[in-house]
């Protein structure tokens, strides 16, 4: 009944919120569609905790979708076992550098007396959600050994389960807590996006590649003497 819930109900839920959340906040907010950087505030920290962590996650992130859409591929790319090393050994390496990059950015916002100031609640949830999933992901990648193999055996087909409406809830319920965990955490991020920074991910200018140019023009007030 848990496995139910969670993998056949719970993904369509979040998907749920993230539509009415995002319609809700473009039309009351529309301008708090961005990452509401605090850069200005505090920069070397930002720096050294956020090129980790984005370089990281966008890997990490494009060899899950790589899992997900060419299954048959990744599969006989694990046929070597040579390959399949390496391509464990640099998930858990981008894994442990999204892991600083995540570690130093939580303790920016809670060291820095002015980023603090200026950090919600839903930030905080946001953080430890992120830190949760990355440390469910480093302990799959080191005690659910071969994760690029099964991820396409059992994920992926519970994916695509879930876009055509009928989901197979076996292919989730068969696998490791931690698995479960990670699957289940991937879905509350879901459905938080609309209410965080996260939104900036959607707010890409696209209307400046049209859009005529300006000209900009700086004055600058003489001091009399």
């Amino acid at each position: 009944m848990i496995d139910f819930f969670v993998f056949a109900v719970f993904p369509y839920v979040a998907v749920a919120i993230v539509i009415v959340g995002l319609i809700w906040r473009y039309r009351t907010n529309q301008f708090s569609f961005s990452s509401v950087s605090s850069q200005f505030l505090e920069n070397r920290q930002l720096f050294w905790g956020s090129v980790p962590w984005h370089y990281g996650i966008i890997v990490i992130l494009i060899g899950h979708l790589i899992g997900v859409i060419f299954p048959s591929g990744i599969q006989a790319f694990n046929g070597v076992p040579l390959r399949l090393y390496i391509l464990e050994g640099t998930a858990l390496a981008m894994g442990l550098l999204v892991l600083v990059g995540i570690i130093l950015l939580l303790f920016r916002r809670g060291a820095n007396p002015r980023i603090r100031r200026v950090t919600s609640s839903m930030d905080l949830v946001l953080l430890i959600l992120l830190l949760s999933q990355v440390i469910t992901g480093i302990g799959i990648a080191i005690f659910v050994r071969w994760g690029s193999s099964w991820y396409v055996q059992t994920a992926t087909p519970y994916f695509w389960s879930l876009v055509t409406f009928s989901p197979k809830v076996a292919y989730m319920a068969s696998l490791p807590l931690l698995v479960k965990l990670h699957a289940i955490l991937a879905f509350a991020l879901v459905a938080i996006f609309p209410f965080t920074r996260m939104v900036h991910m959607i707010s890409v200018p696209l209307a400046y590649l049209w859009r005529p140019y300006q000209i900009v023009m700086w004055h600058r007030r003489r001091i009399q003497q």
